[in-house]
């Protein structure tokens, strides 16, 4: 078997921007994958176009072999653009190993772990604990979900006095938690907005007599001692690894003891062979993994098989799948948890090429908020 061509076609799910990436090859076999969209998402295919030249004509099936030529190829480490390139050419080697020997992919990792896979949902637009509450048990009736993540904030942190930022997220979530079912768990994501590790302490710290699943990133990821030294003083698990590239950068965040959830992004760090390979670093530092996947249905069925296959695995970020046209029968939760297809091979979906061709590319960038002084935060 021979690779022959690679496609990339720009499709969307609601107002985000996805990459969809198809590998044929000469015996009629074509693998799907999905990239992340970083930011200059129209930089991708032409990405794709050159690293594409590198594998033609190889076997599809020598994945190692293969990702590892292109990693050495690019002589020095890849940054965002040419991982989320890596990832997608990764994810479609997978899918046709996987349909070459009519398996799902989980089973060419050493077979499942589990039986079905975990997931929580994002809520972000509520802004009372009881509109919020309406919309978890909305989706606890449809889908069986009990577990969901949050903003932490309560009032704009930039014009607000740094302690009523930390009281008002506390009473939030206080008043959520006396609300909730007990067994409802709900984790707190920062988005690297907080310039201090003291503050992130105290927001932490504060959210934690209420028992939060985690509470991530809420410094930027580059320098390791601060988060090692934030978790020392945090009382609530403290989560990140979206932001971080490869296995050596989590290599450091572990050796630190900089946190106790690591989230890797499989359509980020390069793919299902580099997830793996972090996934084994984590748990040999007793670190569990819950992966960071804001993408679409796609990215979500790839992340399926990785999560089934690992011991380690915590509980996976999902995204509903209400406007992605390129995925015609995506994985939906029952019960909370995503089902394995064990009659499906490959990644389990179906595409929809029709959908495909036409281009249907949405633009979306982070919106930067302006401090009073008309500086900028982070986003």
């Amino acid at each position: 078997m021979r690779i022959t061509a690679l496609r990339s076609y720009m499709s969307h799910d609601g107002n985000r921007p996805r990459l969809v990436v198809a590998i044929d090859t000469d015996e009629g076999i074509t693998g799907w994958g999905e990239c992340y969209n970083h930011g200059p998402d129209r930089a991708l295919p032409a990405i794709l176009d050159y690293f594409f030249e590198q594998i033609k004509g190889e076997d599809p099936r020598r994945i190692e072999f293969l990702m590892l030529k292109l990693q050495q190829q690019a002589r020095f480490p890849g940054g965002a653009m040419h991982l989320a390139a890596f990832s997608a050419i990764d994810h479609c080697l997978w899918d046709i190993s996987a349909k070459a020997v009519n398996l799902p992919v989980y089973k060419l990792l050493g077979g499942e772990v589990r039986d079905k896979v975990r997931v929580y949902l994002g809520v972000y637009t509520a802004p009372d604990p009881a509109d919020l509450l309406d919309q978890v048990m909305g989706h606890n009736e449809k889908y069986g979900l009990t577990a969901f993540k949050l903003s932490p904030y309560r009032v704009d942190f930039h014009a607000e006095r740094w302690g009523e930022v930390v009281r008002t997220s506390a009473e939030y979530f206080r008043k959520l938690r006396e609300m909730s079912p007990t067994h409802f768990e709900y984790a707190f994501d920062a988005h690297a907005k907080i310039y201090d590790p003291w503050q992130a302490v105290q927001l932490a710290n504060a959210l934690a007599p209420y028992d939060p699943l985690f509470f991530e990133e809420p410094i930027r990821p580059e320098h390791i001692p601060a988060w090692a030294e934030m978790k020392a003083k945090m009382l609530c698990p403290l989560a990140t690894g979206e932001s971080l590239y490869s296995r050596y950068e989590f290599l450091n965040l572990l050796s630190a003891r900089g946190c106790d959830i690591a989230q890797p992004d499989i359509c980020v760090v390069g793919g299902m062979l580099e997830m793996r390979k972090i996934a084994v670093l984590a748990e040999a530092h007793y670190v569990q993994i819950a992966p960071h996947n804001p993408m679409g249905p796609l990215a979500t069925a790839v992340n399926l098989h990785f999560s089934a296959s690992i011991p380690n695995f915590k509980i996976l970020e999902y995204r509903l799948p209400l406007d992605a046209p390129y995925v015609k029968d995506p994985y939906l939760p029952e019960g909370g948890y995503l089902q394995l297809r064990p009659d499906r091979p490959g990644w389990g979906v179906e595409i929809n090429e029709a959908e495909l061709v036409r281009d249907s590319y949405v633009h979306w960038e982070r919106k930067l908020p302006v401090k009073p002084d008309g500086s900028f935060g982070y986003p």
